[in-house]
């Protein structure tokens, strides 16, 4: 029904249209906010920001070396370059030097010593981005070499970590696998994975009359830019905006490592007293910046004849890189997940934080999570071939279930809610899973040359930051007398649609149309202490937030009208963009603000959340990290080449739980999205370096994310239906992020399925991922030869040394 406004409608008119039904509140298929602008170019990004005058560009000459004393640095060439205005050292900066995140260790400049190759070593500023790369290949720099640690299981052997290690344990794991009728023990190597946002890290500075600075950030975590920004200047918080209205994609890849160039492009701007731009070009942005941490992981299980485990001991060492970054939070999350959708009554899970001077990997979609569920996959596939099972049925033996008290976690979380059971019989049921089973049995031995492989894997993946202060969110809510609604929270919009749940959130409280509010940049000014937005926790925190400031000030205007009107609270009724108020009046939600304003009634609000419940004791390894767990189910089919190692994946089946849906087609699209992702990750994205450290695999030419072709010809996501969130989240939704990503291991999975056909009975292939064409031939080869992934010793399951 058409909008119209207070003077055109009458009486009768406003209440029929506060009966007509909100359209673009929550569980509607709101479009993108940003969607008309993403597609016609016209959104801006911190590159399409108008130039200021005087502008300067900058390019970081970085470290050709993994590990290596700094013996001299000249920069007076530099400034023979035409256009360059500035050169900034390590010794120029007037506050901290250190900008890591969580722990000291990442210098914004190196200082004395590189420890990868692609270290920031100088920063030249200059009229354009090509004279600041002339000048800063103009500098001399010297070098005294050291020899690098490259190999994460080399540097494992040696126990050569960031950080301190971690074990969870429950029951008596060793006993357990003694006892168990069969065992079980191997190890694999999970790669890590270039974020490729589609907009580099970047951000742009302008002085400010005061000694502070507003930054225009590519970020996700705008209120840890602030922080170090200000620690680098030695200027107190107060004088440093942020501000952040859209990224060109984020991944995790802007969770601490935007940090860099915006501190960089600051401490230039102050010295020269100009705006300053330091946005990354693709190869630069590649190997300045951390990736998702490759993992290394060890195992032992001992299970009975049923594929029922009865111990299991498990090591995952993440490669952390030269520092620590977030690799503790990281490998404490792998932990977390390393048991999945499995009960593991007696087990032992230990986390290193293994170091190589490489770039310090960082957070990613997951983060941690997926390379913790690879493990116990890999393992339920190795437990069906030893048995001559179908993976499934092992699956389905191991879940955690309410029934007979397999509910509670490895670090004691009870799980609750769990759905898993009856979502794969639906999925099952669905994607028709047994007749194609006997179908691709029948085709295998049919034909030589081409296998097709199939596999059904489950996700339980849990919601909140593993560092709990972190759970914490802000908004600010403004309604002016026009009845425009302008909302601020704490989120950042990377593309996947917050703004417009968030939006969709208030709209719904206030029962007004979507098109009256007005979400602007994130800026750290109107929403103070913001925590990243990560951890798939956007709308649970900010939308939460947001709703709370909504509330207060929808509870005041009822308070008005009631007070004014001489009405019940009860009586006071939004809808539709009407406001009703008994008998005595009913007007639109714009004259009602108005009205509000006349009366000197607030119609501004702050509004913050904290998620409840959470807590982990870190010396104890138990607690409950997680407010809840979201759920998915995926089955993959494949067929591939024998005689190349080349595959496609042919079809993709999904269930997935979000809770109460807030925007069915954005969550769908973030399922979508996460699952393709996910499938690069285990396929094709294939990070090298060489003995050097150098990264080879520096940009599209020779690292492969998935493009249109390589979407599965079927593709069908469904969300489950009519399941309501039990605990106080945002209108009982769960978050849609990060789970749908490890939805893909059923591709690895189902690629794995098909080499076992080749194989006779009860040899295991051993397949690293990324499952590249490469990697398959080599693993068609072994199970060809019998050849097996040799056994991995007692000392290194155990995590001792030799």
């Amino acid at each position: 029904m058409s909008r119209k406004t207070a003077p055109e409608m009458t009486r009768e008119q406003m209440l029929e249209q506060a009966k007509s039904g909100l359209n673009t509140g929550v569980a509607k298929s709101v479009k993108h906010e940003s969607a008309a602008k993403h597609v016609t170019g016209e959104a801006i990004y911190i590159d399409d920001r108008q130039e200021f005058p005087n502008q300067l560009h900058v390019y970081a000459l970085t470290s050709p070396h993994a590990y290596a004393k700094v013996t001299r640095i000249d920069t007076s060439p530099c400034y023979d370059i035409p256009g360059v205005a500035y050169v900034l050292t390590a010794d120029d900066v007037p506050g901290e030097l250190d900008i890591g995140p969580v722990e000291a260790g990442d210098p914004m400049l190196a200082d004395g010593e590189v420890s990868f190759v692609g270290q920031p070593v100088i920063a030249v500023a200059a009229d354009s981005l090509d004279n600041a790369r002339k000048g800063a290949m103009a500098a001399v720099v010297d070098y005294e070499i050291l020899q690098p640690a490259i190999d994460v299981e080399a540097s494992l052997a040696k126990e050569f970590f960031v950080t301190d290690s971690h074990t969870q344990k429950r029951g008596d794991a060793k006993a357990a696998i003694a006892a168990s009728p069969h065992v079980l023990k191997g190890d694999i190597h999970i790669g890590g994975q270039e974020h490729f946002y589609l907009e580099t890290q970047a951000s742009s500075v302008v002085p400010t009359e005061d000694g502070g600075v507003i930054v225009y950030c590519s970020t996700q975590n705008p209120t840890e830019v602030q922080k170090l920004v200000a620690s680098v200047l030695a200027v107190p918080m107060h004088k440093v905006l942020i501000d952040m209205r859209r990224m060109g994609g984020g991944f995790g890849g802007k969770e601490t490592q935007a940090a860099s160039p915006a501190c960089i492009a600051a401490v230039i701007s102050v010295k020269t007293g100009r705006p300053t731009k330091f946005r990354l070009p693709r190869r630069e942005d590649m190997i300045m910046t951390g990736k998702r941490h490759p993992f290394y992981n060890q195992y032992r299980v001992g299970f009975d004849d049923t594929g029922r485990i009865q111990g299991i001991e498990i090591v995952v060492s993440g490669n952390a890189g030269y520092s620590t970054d977030l690799s503790r939070s990281i490998v404490d999350r792998a932990m977390f997940h390393s048991d999945n959708a499995y009960y593991l009554n007696n087990a032992t899970i230990t986390g290193h934080c293994v170091k190589t001077h490489t770039a310090s990997n960082t957070a990613y979609r997951g983060f941690g999570g997926p390379q913790g569920m690879m493990t116990i996959e890999h393992i339920m596939d190795d437990i069906a071939c030893k048995l001559g099972k179908d993976p499934l049925d092992v699956r389905k033996r191991n879940y955690y279930s309410e029934h007979d008290g397999r509910d509670e976690t490895h670090y004691f979380q009870k799980v609750e809610d769990i759905l898993l059971e009856e979502m794969t019989e639906e999925l099952e049921q669905s994607c028709d899973y047994q007749k194609r089973r006997e179908d691709i049995k029948t085709f295998n031995q049919q034909n030589p040359i081409l296998k097709k492989g199939i596999s059904l894997t489950p996700v339980k993946f849990g919601i909140s930051f593993t560092a709990t202060f972190l759970n914490q969110a802000g908004a600010l809510v403004t309604i002016y007398t026009d009845g425009s609604i302008c909302l601020n929270h704490g989120g950042t919009e990377m593309g996947q649609g917050l703004h417009t749940k968030v939006a969709q959130i208030v709209a719904e409280t206030f029962s007004v149309d979507i098109d009256t509010i007005n979400v602007t940049a994130t800026n750290t000014e109107k929403t103070p202490n913001t925590s990243p937005t990560a951890a798939s926790s956007g709308t649970d925190l900010n939308g939460k937030a947001a709703q709370n400031a909504a509330m207060t000030i929808k509870q005041r205007m009822v308070d008005f009208a009631s007070s004014h009107y001489k009405v019940d609270k009860e009586d006071v009724v939004f809808s539709n963009g009407i406001v009703s108020i008994g008998d005595q009046a009913t007007m639109t939600f714009a004259d009602f603000a108005e009205l509000c304003w006349f009366n000197q009634i607030s119609l501004a609000s702050t509004g913050f959340y904290r998620t409840p419940k959470i807590h982990y004791d870190h010396k104890k390894a138990r607690g409950r990290p997680f407010y809840y767990f979201a759920y998915g189910v995926s089955c993959s089919e494949v067929i591939l080449d024998t005689l190349t190692g080349e595959y496609k994946v042919l079809r993709v089946d999904v269930l997935h739980d979000v809770g109460a849906a807030l925007n069915p087609a954005i969550d769908i699209g973030q399922v979508e999205g996460g699952f393709v992702q996910g499938m690069g990750w285990l396929t094709t994205e294939e990070l090298v370096w060489n003995e050097s450290g150098s990264l080879a695999t520096a940009g599209p030419a020779t690292y492969k994310i998935p493009a249109v072709n390589d979407v599965p010809e079927v593709f069908n996501v469904k969300l489950v239906e009519n399941r309501a969130n039990p605990e106080d989240t945002v209108f009982h939704s769960k978050a849609v992020g990060e789970p749908p990503f490890m939805l893909a291991i059923s591709v690895w999975s189902a690629i794995k399925d098909a080499i076992v056909s080749i194989a006779d009975d009860g040899v295991i292939p051993y397949l690293p991922a990324p499952a590249t064409p490469e990697q398959v031939y080599l693993a068609i080869k072994r199970a060809r030869e019998h050849k097996v992934q040799d056994d991995v010793s007692e000392s290194k399951i155990l995590g001792e040394t030799a």
